[in-house]
């Protein structure tokens, strides 16, 4: 689920962090700039690990910073395709269910990609798998494993806010949730052991 990654950049520090040590300044920096931030084709930066080299400091003019060339590795999420994972169901609708994370929320079970025999209930808003014996209930909220089959990257330009100053927050909010995520996973409940957990204890 987690990989290290190496990275190298030209790192800005700024005057009132020359009172730092020049690892927890850049540290700081690192963080600030990567922690939870999509890198496309890398995945979802999550901090900093450690730093390799740290080269000497330059000065632009007209610029008070120090830019450091500085080479690290930080701790990456980017499950591998074929992982086992858990998560909470977030939504369901009749496309399929979407699940989130303690700190992820970009996660999508495709209808094809449930148990065969399961059905979206509109009703309840649910997906309900029907075996022989038993109607199995997927609901908002229900702890689920899923496996993971396809990671997705967008190449996002800058977001635009709605410029409606009207916009009430519930529809604000509706036009955040229609944004394509930098990064995204596709998962399945399809074999033994996924699906909700409640099922297999």
């Amino acid at each position: 689920m987690f990989v290290l990654s190496k990275f190298s950049d030209l790192i800005r520090v700024k005057p009132q962090d020359f009172n730092k040590s020049t690892s927890d300044a850049l540290e700081d920096e690192i963080n600030t700039k990567y922690a939870n931030k999509v890198v496309q084709n890398v995945g979802l930066c999550i901090c900093l690990y450690d730093i390799h080299t740290i080269d000497e400091g330059l000065i632009k003019p007209g610029d008070g910073a120090v830019y450091i060339k500085v080479e690290f590795r930080l701790i990456v999420f980017r499950p591998f395709v074929g992982e086992i994972l858990e998560g909470w169901i977030s939504s369901c609708s009749e496309d399929g269910i979407r699940v989130k994370m303690e700190f992820f929320d970009d996660v999508f079970i495709p209808k094809e990609y449930l148990f065969e025999g399961s059905v979206f209930v509109p009703k309840e808003q649910a997906w309900v798998w029907r075996t022989e014996d038993n109607e199995l209930y997927m609901d908002t909220n229900e702890k689920i494993r899923f496996r993971i089959e396809e990671e997705q990257f967008h190449d996002l330009l800058p977001r635009i806010a709605p410029s409606n100053p009207n916009l009430k927050p519930d529809e604000a909010s509706e036009y955040s949730a229609n944004q394509i995520p930098p990064y995204a996973l596709i998962g399945s409940c399809q074999s033994d052991g996924v699906g909700l957990i409640s099922w297999w204890e």
